[in-house]
């Protein structure tokens, strides 16, 4: 993150119209200012999630779930928040290999209360197997 990421991230929404949008849409920008090019990078190998070995490794997370959210972002999982909350947070999920960030955010909301209705030990490996292809391809990556 560059130096008063948030300032910066501020300015973009006030000024760049269409950034506030898609934030306003999918919580996230695909030209992030807060985003050094080596996190960009990084972001785009998927290379930022190592870390989160740490949080699976120590019980906070799980391998394979939702995707971890801010607490800005519960409103958005309205009704489908009880599901969400039901699950251990993931590395990674059914959202990484169904479009992951190619997809709105009420799609990602309704991709975790599915899962989370619909949870298998089969889906978990193939959600795990298929997400070696995603972060190969770098599908939704930015």
């Amino acid at each position: 993150m560059v130096v008063d990421a948030e300032a910066a991230l501020k300015h973009t929404l006030a000024t760049d119209p269409e950034a506030r949008r898609e934030w306003e849409r999918d919580f996230k920008l695909r030209n992030d200012p807060r985003v050094t090019k080596l996190g960009r990078f990084l972001r785009k190998s998927s290379l930022d999630e190592l870390p989160q070995l740490f949080s699976v490794i120590t019980g906070e997370m799980s391998l394979i779930g939702p995707r971890p959210i801010v607490a800005d972002e519960v409103a958005r999982y309205g009704g489908g928040f009880s599901d969400y909350a039901a699950c251990r947070p993931g590395l990674t999920g059914l959202w990484q290999v169904s479009g992951r960030n190619d997809v709105d955010y009420a799609e990602r909301v309704a991709i975790d209360s599915r899962y989370a209705r619909n949870w298998s030990f089969l889906q978990d490996m193939s959600i795990l197997v298929r997400t070696v292809g995603v972060v190969l391809r770098r599908s939704g990556a930015y």
